[in-house]
């Protein structure tokens, strides 16, 4: 449950301060296409926050997660001047993803309750 709200208070700063946040990564002016890509990353964080309810949805957004991390390293390997800021988001996702991973599989069918053991008692 925290999660949701951290991803949604990240969503917030993605969709309202993008120019501020690749600014402080990537240095001089931020082009509007930056700026757009980061806002729409923002929009699919509020997406994944308002749909993750159930265990299955938790576990494909740790997915997504997990691509976009994945992805993040690819472009800084490619690109100098946001190498930071990419890397910086790959490490925001990975714990997305850690998250997602770990609470999509604590409330999973068949997964005992914490303090409680699988086997029957005799």
């Amino acid at each position: 449950m925290a999660e949701r709200w951290v991803r949604a208070g990240w969503a917030v700063v993605l969709l309202t301060l993008p120019g501020h946040l690749l600014r402080a990564g990537g240095g001089g002016p931020v082009p509007a296409t930056a700026v757009a890509v980061a806002r729409a990353l923002g929009l699919r964080h509020l997406a994944q926050a308002a749909l993750s309810a159930g265990p299955t949805t938790v576990r494909l957004g740790a997915l997504a997660d997990t691509v976009h991390a994945g992805s993040c390293v690819g472009f800084a390997l490619g690109s100098p001047r946001w190498r930071r800021v990419a890397l910086a988001d790959a490490l925001i996702e990975t714990g997305f993803a850690a998250a997602g991973l770990r609470s999509g599989w604590s409330r999973g069918p068949g997964t005992p309750r914490r303090g409680t053991s699988s086997r029957r008692r005799r």
